[in-house]
């Protein structure tokens, strides 16, 4: 990119306390129970953060449409953890039906299992953005170089496979740390969390699902839902397939329009 980075107050204060702690420790050695404890809370504070997926202390982070899509009463359906073979061509038949447009943040190693299926979610009008390559359950505790070469490796492959080129990133279960907001300033990408998720990878009972996912609706939405690692419906049905419909007629009767990221943002 062609602007430098900009690190939020937090990482600033983080820099700052590493600094006076060192300096501190060096000039006055006896005061190293201070620095520590210093250092401890900064690192609390920090950790905390990370584990907090729509906070903006780490760097920016898209947590809701801007004005404009407000505006247009437009929202966002997102569907992590794919592409899935199994059940992600009958979440594009669904989106199909109702004449709405979703974003797919998916997986680097299952597009590469799945490039047909990747080509089929671009050719049918929606949007795949970035998800990491491995989706680490230890995302969280890459350090910088690792975070890195996941994320590229990704956006490679998605780029190769669809020709279109990610704008967006999410974390593996949003969770991240103070490394990742200059990686994906320099891989020219943007984070995306959401406005309300449906824990559906643990929550099997398509009700409480929808409900979660409908409190409150309104222009602005992101939503957040799951066709890879998707829970199973007491009949043994993946959750976003008993959900999906109603949550589309739900957001119809609100006169909400279901867009792509890129073009709510754009």
């Amino acid at each position: 990119m062609s602007t430098r980075w900009k690190p939020t107050f937090a990482i600033k204060a983080t820099f700052a306390v590493h600094a006076a702690a060192a300096v501190g420790c060096v000039l006055a050695p006896s005061l190293w129970p201070w620095a520590l404890g210093m250092l401890v809370i900064n690192h609390a504070i920090i950790t905390t953060a990370g584990l907090l997926p729509r906070t903006t202390l780490l760097g920016p982070n898209l947590t809701s449409l801007p004005d404009d899509a407000v505006a247009r009463r437009e929202v966002a359906i997102t569907i992590d953890d794919g592409p899935d073979p199994e059940v992600t061509p009958r979440v594009l038949d669904l989106l199909d039906a109702a004449n709405a447009k979703a974003t797919f943040f998916c997986i680097g190693w299952r597009a590469r299992d799945n490039p047909a299926l990747c080509r089929e979610i671009v050719a049918r009008g929606h949007r795949i953005e970035n998800h990491g390559d491995s989706h680490s359950k230890v995302f969280a505790f890459f350090g910088p170089g690792r975070m890195k070469a996941d994320i590229a490796a990704a956006q490679a492959t998605f780029a190769d496979i669809t020709g279109q080129t990610p704008r967006y990133f999410r974390a593996t279960a949003g969770l991240r740390n103070p490394f990742l907001d200059a990686v994906l300033h320099k891989l020219d990408l943007k984070l995306a969390s959401w406005t309300r998720r449906s824990y559906d990878t643990r929550c099997g009972d398509a009700e409480t699902v929808f409900r979660r996912l409908s409190r409150d609706l309104g222009p602005g939405d992101i939503l957040l839902l799951h066709d890879g690692h998707a829970a199973r419906t007491p009949d043994g049905q993946p959750v976003i397939l008993a959900v999906l419909p109603r949550l589309i007629t739900a957001l119809r009767q609100h006169s909400l329009n279901p867009v792509t990221l890129p073009d709510a943002t754009s």
